[in-house]
């Protein structure tokens, strides 16, 4: 079995474990719905599977990297079709150069998900973040823009055109 393949059954089953939380309903009638979603469990905290979640999250991201044009595509419409897994797994953020690269390279392969004003809040609050660390985003957002999809899939611009459009911004620049 290929590197991809065992990648994709190991996604489907943090996906599956995922789903359940992923697609429960929000009680949007209760006043304490956010807080308690920010003060509750983690997706992947709630359903146990942090370690196995992240360490197939850093395979992604190593595999994306390294790989080349088909390989991610495929790793992109492998993370459409693993929504849950998609929606709850993040690695900790840290706010070095490598760090940042990491968060960027899974903005990238994520492809802007189900709503691309979501990915550019984000990568909006992670350029922010990293002007404030005092590192240069730049030519991180450079670098994974050149891996990044070239199809404008919301009206909203390509990742790689996002990526690019984030790299000319000033630090400190309207977030």
């Amino acid at each position: 079995m290929g590197v991809l393949a065992e990648l994709e059954e190991r996604l489907a089953v943090i996906d599956a474990c995922l789903e359940p939380i992923a697609t429960r309903p929000v009680d949007l009638g209760d006043p304490h719905w956010a807080r308690k979603a920010r003060e509750g469990p983690r997706p992947m905290d709630e359903a146990g599977i942090r370690p196995e979640a992240e360490a197939a999250l850093e395979d992604v991201l190593s595999l994306y990297e390294e790989g080349d044009d088909d390989v991610r595509v495929a790793l992109r419409a492998l993370l459409a079709r693993c929504h849950s897994f998609r929606w709850a797994t993040r690695l900790p953020l840290e706010l070095s150069p490598r760090g940042l690269r990491q968060r960027l390279l899974q903005i990238s392969v994520e492809d802007q998900g189900h709503d691309a004003r979501d990915m550019m809040a984000d990568l909006n609050d992670l350029c922010g973040r990293a002007w404030d660390a005092g590192v240069d985003i730049r030519p991180l957002l450079l670098d994974v823009a050149e891996l990044s999809s070239g199809a404008d899939r919301y009206g909203t611009g390509s990742t790689r055109d996002i990526l690019l459009r984030a790299a000319r911004r000033e630090p400190g620049g309207p977030r």
